[in-house]
């Protein structure tokens, strides 16, 4: 039976048995299996009207309400839910709260605002709330708001969604502070329009039937950022500090879904995996596929931590339709699945065909990093978006067929920071002008080009270190069928596998035919040395490499410098900065003499030699790994005179010398 109550004076300590009236601006509702008390502010019972069955309580607030109401819910109830509709800004305030909606009255979320103003979650500090919706409903969240939400304090809230989404906001969601686990949802896990900001706190979503976020647009057309994301329709996420862990099994599932840019600045901790499979989208006739992070605009990345995992066909771990700006952060991603094909009618989880002359809205080839769009217009192609790396740790492992470390549908501009890949196919790839400048890249393709642009390669500064697959592809490559060539101008270049046929190399180089698989070498030139790690190297198979001209040839490796280059067997690097996961050690990054190290410090760790033993202080509870030069693992004690590589935990490797 449903009670309506128009709160007057004491009427309400009388019927809902409070000892004192709530302060000012309060409604107190309390919940206790399947009943509830409702407390309402003296100041406030003429602009509320109270309707309760059971433990399901609804308070609609009059439009001449001019002051904003808390309302704080607190208790258990296994059946039942609030509800508050008005059109004046409030705040919720989660102290304690279960609340499991089993047989909706007035929907079937467990908390239901409808309100489209702003609406301050408080997640009240200490407390461990826990929201499940109605499985028989037909709302769009567990907690739903029309308005914006924010979401404040620093305690705990669960969600269940049954029906659709976790938590489903029609306009913005922020996020400080809170702790808030989205643990089942048969959408998403978040779904908000206009956009998404996280400035700190903890999101876990697992267990969704579709995204892990998803940020659309509210209207038809996106507004510009604007100060304060004061009336913003951007579409856009914004992402300045907190940890966010994301596992999506969902089939073409994306961990962050984003209809406009992505802003990533801080020190974030983002962890994202996703399993599933591709799928055939009947609207718009292709492909579609998981990936961790995902934006229709820009993705910027300033800085964090990132492991981003994609184990599902055709899943990739990162993702933009237009320009992707890294310039800070450690980016870690792993793809593992095959090459998925779906043609609307048949498909194949694992396609080992030639794709050469299929439809591209047939198949999705595994990546880990994807920007920009190359789009076919009659019998030509346009070009957007594309890559520019500036600063930051990129390192990208690829296992599965077809599956490309780094790859933009446009140009790609390398200007700093250290990019480490090591891939099934190319390891990168641009279709356009791919450009170093500086900074340390490192590219390995097991069955592929180490490096490939569809365009001109320039090479003008930093340390390249390629390494291409079997003939005839190459380290490095270019279009060359269209004109198009490598040039070095400048930097330390490394390929092994040897560089297109005719490149302009405008700096001193040699070439070499004795660098083998699984050894290490030292380029010197002049008072500056490289010390590389050679990987197994695929032989056999295919064609002769391109011959003739400067770097011609896949069976040669080719070393070029700034100055004439010599090439050594052997580490002989003896106090470098390491690189390219202890693949290699430039000489005088760190600015050590070269007498051979007593004692390192790196950051809050001290590494001594004593004795012939290695020892590790200042981080007793951080896994710690040793090397030798032929990299095999060893013990701490009792080591033989040499150059050792040490890795604790996640810092940087780093070289010591036993003697």
């Amino acid at each position: 039976m449903k009670r309506t109550v128009f709160f007057i004076g004491m009427l309400l300590l009388a019927t809902c048995g409070f000892s004192q009236t709530p302060g000012d601006n309060t409604v107190e509702v309390i919940y206790n299996g399947t009943s509830a008390t409702v407390a309402v502010a003296s100041n406030v019972t003429q602009y509320l009207t109270v309707t309760q069955q059971g433990a399901h309580v609804s308070i609609a607030q009059s439009d001449s309400l001019a002051s904003e109401i808390t309302y704080k819910l607190s208790g258990t109830s296994s059946d039942g839910e609030f509800y508050m509709s008005g059109s004046y800004k409030a705040t919720v305030e989660l102290n304690g709260l279960t609340l499991t909606n089993v047989t909706p009255v007035y929907s079937g979320a467990a908390i239901h605002i409808q309100n489209g103003k702003r609406i301050n979650v408080k997640v009240i500090t200490g407390t461990t709330n826990t929201l499940v919706d109605a499985a028989g409903g037909t709302q769009k969240g567990c907690l739903y708001v029309k308005g914006h939400a924010e979401f404040k304090q620093q305690g705990t809230l669960n969600v269940v969604g049954n029906v659709k989404h976790g938590i489903k906001a029609g306009e913005y969601v922020s996020l400080k502070n809170a702790t808030i686990n989205v643990t089942s949802a048969v959408g998403d896990g978040i779904s908000c329009n206009q956009y998404f900001l996280m400035e700190s706190g903890t999101l876990n979503i697992s267990g969704t039937a579709d995204d892990g976020i998803q940020c659309d647009l509210e209207g038809d057309t996106a507004t510009a950022i604007t100060t304060d994301h004061e009336d913003e329709d951007s579409g856009n996420m914004y992402i300045s500090g907190g940890t966010i862990t994301i596992n999506c099994t969902a089939i073409a599932a994306k961990g962050f879904k984003c209809a406009g840019d992505i802003y990533i600045t801080g020190e974030p901790v983002i962890t994202v995996t996703t399993s599933g499979k591709g799928t055939w989208d009947e609207d718009d006739l292709e492909t579609k596929a998981a990936c961790g992070i995902s934006a229709d605009g820009d993705i910027n990345i300033g800085g964090g931590t990132f492991n981003l995992t994609s184990t599902g066909s055709g899943g990739k771990g990162l993702k933009c339709d237009d320009v992707l700006t890294v310039s800070g952060g450690d980016i870690t991603i792993s793809t593992s699945g095959g090459l998925y094909y779906n043609n609307g009618t048949t498909e194949n989880t694992n396609y080992t065909g030639n794709t050469d002359h299929i439809n591209s809205d047939y198949y999705s080839s595994p990546k880990g990093i994807k920007a920009g769009l190359k789009t076919q217009v009659g019998n030509s192609y346009t070009y957007s978006g594309g890559m520019v790396i500036s600063g930051g740790n990129i390192k990208v492992t690829t296992t599965g067929r077809n599956g490309e470390g780094i790859e933009s549908k446009n140009t790609l501009n390398i200007t700093g920071g250290e990019v480490y890949v090591n891939a099934y196919d190319d390891g990168v790839n641009s279709a356009q002008n791919l450009t170093v400048t500086d900074g340390y890249v490192y590219s390995h393709s097991n069955n592929n080009d180490g490096m490939d642009a569809n365009g001109n390669f320039y090479i003008n500064g930093g340390l390249v270190y390629a390494i291409g697959s079997r003939s005839p592809e190459l380290a490095i490559d270019a279009n060359s069928e269209e004109g198009k060539k490598v040039y070095i101008n400048g930097g330390v270049v490394i390929a092994v596998r040897g560089i297109e046929n005719g490149s302009s190399i405008n700096q001193p180089y040699i070439q070499s035919s004795s660098v083998s698989g699984n050894n290490w070498y030292t380029v010197t030139y002049g008072d500056n040395a490289v010390a590389f790690y050679t990987p197994t190297i695929n032989t056999g198979g295919g064609g002769p490499g391109g011959g003739g001209g400067p770097g011609g040839g896949n069976s040669s490796t080719l070393i070029s410098a700034p100055s004439t280059p010599s090439l050594a067997t052997g580490n002989n690097v003896s106090n470098g900065t390491a690189h390219f996961e202890g693949n290699c050690y430039v000489s005088g990054d760190d600015g050590g003499d070269d007498t051979g190290i007593d004692e390192l410090y790196m950051e809050d760790v001290t590494i001594k030699v004593l004795n012939g033993n290695i020892i590790v202080e200042g981080c007793e509870d951080c896994a710690v790994s040793i090397f030798n030069m032929e990299g095999r693992r060893v013990g701490d004690r009792g080591l033989a005179p040499g150059v050792y590589v040490v890795k604790v935990g996640d810092r940087p490797a780093r070289k010591v010398i036993v003697s």
